[in-house]
């Protein structure tokens, strides 16, 4: 599991040792995803399934895409599809991954590397493997966000953001035992490239075996921990967690996060993806791929993209986009 990674962790900024007086977060629950398959039938665990929206918020969906080492003409992403009302957050750990907009945004995102779509309106977009990789097959893995926009914002200008993984923050645990990356917001000081229109704070840590990590947390914020791959304990009470499983953590001024002493044979070390955000506590109406406040909203947001308002597929990929469809 690339992503980013550095020679010497201890050459890092480090984060801050605790505060005596710090409230550690308790575990509130642990849930384990299911399985289940997306875009042209990529393999995915719905790491957000079975927790409440208050405990979410501002987050919707999550969706850890692979592991999955693909034999060459296997590769999949999506077709072209649209959305409205809200973000969504492509992070890529092995792999490549092709995307492209009908705002005109897009890139090519490989191991560390993020990108970062504004729907706000509403767009149009694709994510595929590019052809070589679906010609020589291989290791993908990533994970795909869905970031709610407040009602101000959801009908906002479409953006792109790129973000490679040499931009991201990296820091060192005190001790050196974890790696952690910041990719969007702010942790104990340190900001990510990330450009959000919700408070959020995004990072993925990687956790040496036996050593164990503790995070300072906006007391504002929601916080949750999925477990990309891996064994090992969360809360200060150590309670067990393994791969594809999501911590819900309660209030407080700390996230706490450990690495089992041993891993498995694929495993080098413990991989979580930590999220939190401050809550926007709006309604949510969401069908498919729109996210917006009432259902009346969601109609008009179909309506519009079958009138064409929503964007169209550029001239080049128009044969593409309506084969893939089919």
């Amino acid at each position: 599991m690339p992503a980013v990674t550095v020679d010497n962790v201890l050459a890092l900024p480090r984060l801050t040792e605790t505060a005596p007086d710090a409230t550690p977060r308790p575990v509130l629950a642990v849930t384990t995803a299911p399985t289940g398959y997306e875009g042209e039938g990529f393999p995915v665990r719905r790491a957000f399934a079975g927790i409440e929206m208050r405990h979410l918020d501002p987050f919707i969906h999550m969706d850890q895409m692979g592991e999955v080492n693909y034999a060459p003409g296997e590769p999949k992403g999506t077709p072209w599809h649209p959305h409205r009302g809200f973000e969504t957050v492509t992070y890529m750990i092995d792999g490549t991954m092709e995307h492209q907009d009908s705002n005109g945004g897009g890139g090519v995102i490989s191991g560390g590397d993020t990108q970062w779509m504004t729907a706000g309106g509403g767009i149009l977009h694709i994510e595929a493997p590019p052809e070589h990789l679906v010609m020589s097959g291989g290791l993908f893995h990533g994970v795909q966000l869905w970031v709610n926009l407040p009602k101000n914002n959801k009908m906002a200008a479409p953006r792109y953001q790129d973000i490679t993984g040499s931009k991201v923050a990296l820091l060192s645990s005190p001790d050196g035992g974890a790696l952690v990356r910041v990719i969007a917001g702010e942790l104990d000081g340190h900001h990510g490239p990330g450009s959000t229109y919700t408070p959020i704070t995004l990072l993925h840590a990687t956790i040496a075996p036996g050593a164990s990590v503790t995070l300072p947390w906006n007391p504002e914020f929601n916080a949750l921990a999925y477990v990309l791959a891996g064994d090992g304990a969360v809360g200060t009470d150590r309670r067990p967690v393994h791969m594809g499983q999501t911590t819900v953590f309660g209030r407080g001024d700390t996230i706490t996060i450990s690495a089992a002493d041993t891993q498995d044979s694929r495993t080098e070390s413990l991989e979580v993806f930590v999220l939190g955000g401050k809550p926007i506590r709006e309604p949510v109406a969401m069908a498919g791929p729109f996210v917006m406040n009432t259902k009346a909203e969601v109609i008009q947001a179909f309506e519009d993209f079958q009138a064409g308002r929503l964007g169209s597929i550029p001239a080049a990929h128009e044969t593409l986009g309506s084969e893939s469809s089919e």
